[in-house]
Formats: structure tokens, sequence, C-alpha cells
């Protein structure tokens, strides 16, 4: 039980997992199924990791990352948690693309999309057919010479708006780029193009709720505002962790924290070979991200203009534009109060997203920060306004979150949205070839990313715990 951080910890356990992102919650609820005995510790106040919620004026909810996921989610939640969570999961049925080259709106399905290629861009049949045999048959282990520039190129050259309809909306929910691997595409695009995108009914608030509920029902142990200082080993093998009280010992550690993180500060790189430590240079942080979050009034109310909206003002799809702090370049989360039918007075509100660059926003002073931040609330009204004109009266509270805010609140490095580039998959999955019994779940390689990737991940490496702790 615990959770208190006054509960003292009195006991030694075969896994102790740092971090309760949705990789160290799924892997946490996987080995206490088996019958392990599991800590899970958590830095902040509540369990989730990006995966969080906050409230403000008493009324307002707001999600930071419960924007969409694939159908996929359902069978994961189904099998590793439970049937009740799975049932919370629903389809967003409205998707919108607005933007110089077109405007239209779609169920983000491979159906409507070949649909919408076909008859709307005027690709032919067998160019679209053979562009999704391809991506919906990639994996890991496929070539990855070939830049996404390059898959889109070959199926569609000189497309520039069939490359924007397909990139633009993978680019938003994962930090991808035209130069990363096509595979890093493919693999995620065909996740979320199966059957379209989904979301937990109920809101961030309650599914981690109801995870926590069953993590508990489960016998894990659940330590909040406890840091972990350091990941404790004698002779390379892993031992356990320093918290602020002192040390616990565990058979097995598994870090939900970001990679560059767990290596460099929790372990230290006097415990790594060489060679190892020269591919981890080589790791690449993804980018980072802001968000606006608005509250409508009380008694107000908001048209159906969809549940996602991809928004720009650019001519054609730039990264680089979508990085830059005076992009026009935005997604906007429509949260109605259908989404939390549990609550009686639930009300409307909307978050912004714009992927953004850490280095842009680190070095500011506290003037040039604030100044920034209040640039970025009104370029984001301004673009909302045109989407729903009028909204900006309804409105009685607003704020933005920066590079900065999540790096304070997620600990990771360079405020990192996405964990690291497909390099960082590797790494990840042979730390415990360097240290017996050190194990990472997290946001990495892009393909193991978001809400479906980080659940499943921690899936995956609670099977490599367990096999480690059988063979002790």
């Amino acid at each position: 039980m615990l959770l208190n951080k006054n509960y003292k910890i009195t006991q030694n356990y075969d896994v102790i997992i740092i971090g309760g992102g949705l990789g160290g919650m799924t892997a946490a609820n996987k080995l206490a199924k088996n019958g392990r005995k599991v800590l899970l510790l958590e830095a902040h106040d509540k369990l989730g990791g990006f995966a969080t919620w906050f409230y403000r004026k008493g009324r307002h909810i707001f999600d930071v990352s419960l924007h969409g996921f694939p159908v996929g989610m359902i069978k994961t939640c189904r099998k590793y948690w439970s049937k009740a969570i799975a049932d919370k999961i629903i389809q967003l049925k409205r998707v919108r693309f607005i933007n110089p080259m077109y405007q239209l709106e779609t169920d983000f399905t491979v159906d409507d999309f070949t649909s919408k290629l076909i008859n709307n861009f005027k690709v032919s049949s067998e160019q679209v057919d053979n562009f999704f045999q391809l991506i919906m048959n990639m994996n890991y282990y496929d070539n990855k010479e070939m830049t996404n520039g390059e898959l889109l190129e070959s199926f569609f050259p000189g497309r520039k708006d069939v490359h924007r309809f397909l990139i633009e909306p993978i680019v938003y929910a994962n930090g991808s780029t035209m130069e990363d691997p096509a595979i890093t595409y493919g693999i995620v695009f065909s996740n979320f193009m199966s059957k379209g995108v989904y979301t937990f009914e109920g809101g961030t608030d309650l599914v981690i709720k109801m995870m926590q509920e069953e993590l508990l029902n489960n016998n894990v142990d659940i330590r909040l505002r406890s840091k972990v200082e350091k990941i404790v080993m004698n002779n390379n093998v892993c031992q356990g962790v320093l918290v602020d009280e002192g040390f616990v010992g565990s058979k097995a550690v598994l870090s939900n924290g970001n990679l560059i993180g767990t290596i460099f500060n929790l372990v230290g790189t006097e415990n790594f070979t060489p060679s190892f430590l020269e591919k981890v240079k080589k790791v690449r942080l993804n980018t980072s991200s802001c968000q606006v979050y608005m509250g409508i009034k009380e008694g107000e109310a908001i048209d159906d203009a969809g549940d996602l909206i991809f928004y720009s003002e650019a001519k054609e799809f730039r990264a680089d534009e979508l990085l830059s702090m005076n992009t026009t370049s935005r997604t906007f989360s429509l949260y109605y109060p259908r989404l939390r039918p549990q609550l009686k007075n639930a009300g409307y509100s909307i978050v912004s997203s714009t992927n953004a660059r850490y280095e842009d926003w680190i070095n500011l002073s506290k003037e040039e920060y604030k100044l920034k931040k209040e640039e970025l609330i009104a370029a984001t009204l301004t673009s909302l306004e045109k989407v729903i004109p009028g909204v900006g009266k309804k409105i009685d509270y607003i704020e933005a979150a920066t590079p900065l805010t999540i790096k304070r609140y997620t600990h990771h490095e360079k405020g990192s949205s996405f964990g690291t580039k497909h390099e960082g998959l590797e790494i990840s999955m042979k730390l415990h070839k360097e240290i017996s019994g050190l194990f990472h779940t997290g946001s990495v390689g892009i393909i193991m990313s978001g809400w479906l990737g980080a659940a499943n991940y921690g899936v995956i490496q609670s099977y490599e715990v367990e096999s480690y702790l059988e063979k002790l």
C-alpha cells in the first residue's frame, strides 16, 4: 500500500520500478499479477507520468496528453489491466485538417484515408494500395536507411499536399521528421490507421485512478513524492535504490525515467563499458512541446467543432516551421462534457499543442520567458478564433506550458515529450546486458512512445524482468 511518503519502507522487493508513467505502471501490474513483490516509486504526488491532468479554478480539468491513441490500446488494457478500463476507451469520430493546401474531415481509418487520397487528392487507387500495403507490414527490423521523406516521395513524387496529409499528424504525435527512418513513421502510422483514433471516456484522472486501484488490488506497493537519488550496484549487479530515507533493496530495478537521465544520473557512466557509452552518446533526444490550456466559462457552451483539429497557416509542411516559436501550426484537442459523463457539471476545455525546441526556451530571461508565453497564448487564441468564432469571449481561464514546464514536472532531459529518437530503443533494451538486473521502459525510439507504445513497452520489459528473476 504505502502511498504516503511518511510511511517508511521496511522490506526488500523482487522489483523496484522508478517512475509511475504508463510504462512503469503497466510493468508493475504485469509483474504483480505474476506474484512478484513490486514497489513503484513516483517523484510526484500522483501516478501517470506525462499521462496526467490538473485542476484550475476548482472546476476546470485539463488533460495534458489525452489527445488520441490507436485502437490497440483496447486489447492492451483488457489483457494487462482490466475489462473495466478497456471498456472506457471510445473512438474520436471527427478529426479535421485545416491548412492552405486542403480542408477536410476524417475518422482516421485506413478506409477513409484511402477514399480521401483517391477522391480528394486524385491519387490513383494503385498508388494508394501499394503504399498502404508496404507501411501496414513494416516492422522494426526493416531497412532503416530509407527516410520518411524518401518513402513519401517514392510513392507520391512531387505531391507535397499528399506528403503533408500523411505525415503531419504523426509528426505532431511523436516528433518524427522527414529525415527519420521510414519505419518510425510506417509502424506508428499503421497503428493509428487501422481503425481510427481513440481516447478514454472519463478523462485521464478517471483512468489513472482506476489503474492505481488495480495496482493496489494486485498488492503493488506505491510510494508517491519519492524521488530516487541513485540506483545501487555491486560488481555490476543491481542491488536496489537510494531514496531520501536511505537504501531499499531489490533483485531488479526497472527505470521508467528518461533513458539518458537513467544512464547518466541514476546509474553513472563509471558503471558502463566504454563501447556502450559511445553508443549512448549517439542517442538523440526527441523534441519537446508547448501547450495552451483554455477553460470555458460555466454556463457557456461551444458547438461541436470536431474532436481533434490539425490547424496550420503554413503554405506547406516543414518540420522546422512546426518547431519554430512563431509557428502557425498547432493541434486543438476539444474536450466536451460528454468526455466526463461521471461528472454532473463537466465543462468544456480546449488544449492547443505545438511542437517546440527546449533550446529556444531555456536561455530566455524571466522577462523574455513571460513575454514569449504571452505571445504563445495570443497566437493560439487568434488561430482558435478562426476555427470557433467568438470562443475568446467564452474563455475564463487560460495558461501556457513550455518545454521548461515539461522538464520540471517529468524530469525528462531537455523536456523531451517523446523520449529519444529510434537509436534509443536498442540502448534501452540492452541496458540489462551491461548491468545485471537493471532494465528500462519508457518513451524510446518513436515506436515505443505515446499511450499505446508506453504501455506495450512496459509489458515487453516486464517479460525481460520476469525472465531475469526466474534465472535467479
